[in-house]
């Protein structure tokens, strides 16, 4: 599966020009920042502009206007300078998917059916390809006739998509029951354990029961090093491109109106040797230096960090103005006889909650991805813009951080967290 996030989507919208999101008039500038105010789960719509208070870099500011939205509607304006909002909006769909579930097609039934209009642009990524869905076909085509459409490119691009991640998942599984195999083998040879059982998430695992597959016949160090190998192809299939993600920060930054991105991610489970077999393993051939750095590699490999710089990517998204909804989809660990099923998708989930929270989002996880889908649309739908010209405004490269707050109050509060002064 292609995890190189976002590449699809520029080959097909290509790398817009850089542009600000604050205009510069002199040495005044206006900042516009989208504001969700809840109570519970509830949002709250009734507060006025004195109720709200901005914070730049610590210092507070002047609100010039408050304007109170409803999907594409301003229902509410409070204006001490009068602005013009501009309330179109364009949604991005991004599938990070490595199965397809049935439940994605109810959650796409409820967006074409309750949260997108003919006004609206809709693009959608997956492992394969990316679309783009223009107003006019709301009007041409009924609702339930371009869910069945986008459900059978999403099934079918997903099954070609993964089909690459899914061999090397199917591949390390095979091999890590063949290599538990052969490296119980080799303790019980050397006479170190006697019918070897390990304990694995409440069942237990016998020698004897262990069937080796096509990797058997080799040498465990040559079983050792073919895993390594799988391993670090799977990291390059799923990598992160850094420079992308800033790119389409930059494209969607130059995009006029509200900008919504979803991003769907399942949980991965990556097939592994037990690491009390391992450790026992490098205790038996201490000896020999290759057995132990190819084992060191493979638990280097076990932790996987984040690739970019999540700073960066977070205020890039912040400047952009755009709101970011991670959906983690849960799922529970497969259950493969002989073989450590390891959850491993910290690199992606830590980061991209951040991001999320950077620009404002919504970020939950749950095993039901049309339950994901409808919570972040309820949640985003509605908000306030707010407006300040900061003082002592300087163009100086840096990232000037925002907090709103609500006086006297004591409710949840998103919002893009900050913007890029130049």
């Amino acid at each position: 599966m292609k995890k190189s996030i976002f590449i699809l989507l520029f080959c097909i919208l290509g790398l817009a020009l850089f542009s600000q999101q604050v205009t510069e008039e002199s040495v005044v500038i206006n900042v516009e920042v989208p504001v969700r105010v809840f109570e519970g789960n509830a949002f709250v719509d009734n507060l006025t502009i004195d109720d709200f208070e901005i914070l730049e870099n610590g210092e507070p500011q002047r609100v010039e206007a408050v304007y109170l939205v409803k999907k594409r509607s301003i229902e509410r304006s409070e204006e001490k300078r009068r602005f013009s909002p501009e309330t179109t909006r364009s949604f991005f769909l991004f599938f990070e998917l490595s199965e397809y579930d049935p439940r994605l097609g109810e959650a796409l039934s409820y967006f074409i059916q309750n949260a997108i209009s003919p006004e609206d642009e809709l693009t959608i990524a997956t492992p394969m390809k990316t679309y783009r869905l223009r107003g006019k076909a709301l009007e041409v085509k009924s609702h339930d006739e371009i869910v069945d459409q986008l459900k059978g490119l999403i099934r079918r691009d997903t099954l070609l998509g993964a089909s690459e991640y899914n061999n090397i998942i199917k591949s390390l599984e095979e091999l890590a029951r063949t290599l538990t195999a052969s490296i119980l083998e080799a303790i019980e040879v050397n006479e170190m354990t006697q019918d070897v059982e390990v304990e694995e998430e409440g069942y237990f695992m016998r020698m004897e029961n262990l069937t080796p597959g096509d990797f058997k016949g080799r040498s465990i160090d040559e079983q050792l090093q073919i895993y390594q190998d799988l391993l670090m192809k799977m990291e390059t299939i799923r990598s992160v491109d850094e420079e992308q993600m800033i790119n389409f920060a930059e494209y969607l930054k130059d995009k006029e109106g509200r900008k919504y991105v979803y991003m769907f991610y399942q949980k991965e489970f990556i097939p592994q040797i037990n690491p009390k077999i391992l450790n026992e393993y490098m205790s038996l051939y201490q000896d020999r230096p290759n057995v132990s750095l190819t084992l060191s590699s493979l638990f280097d490999l076990f932790v996987r960090d984040t690739e970019f710089d999540v700073e960066k990517v977070k205020q890039a998204y912040a400047d952009s103005s755009v709101s970011i909804h991670f959906l983690y989809i849960t799922k529970p660990s497969p259950r493969v006889f002989g073989v450590y099923m390891s959850e491993q998708s910290e690199d992606i989930f830590g980061p991209f909650r951040e991001m999320a929270h950077a620009t404002g989002g919504f970020t939950d996880s749950s095993a039901n991805p049309d339950f994901l889908f409808q919570e972040a649309v309820k949640a985003s739908e509605n908000y306030y813009l707010l407006y300040y010209s900061p003082k002592a405004y300087k163009s100086d490269g840096t990232f000037k951080n925002i907090t709103v707050r609500v006086k006297d109050k004591k409710y949840r509060i998103t919002h893009r967290v900050g913007y890029i002064a130049n």
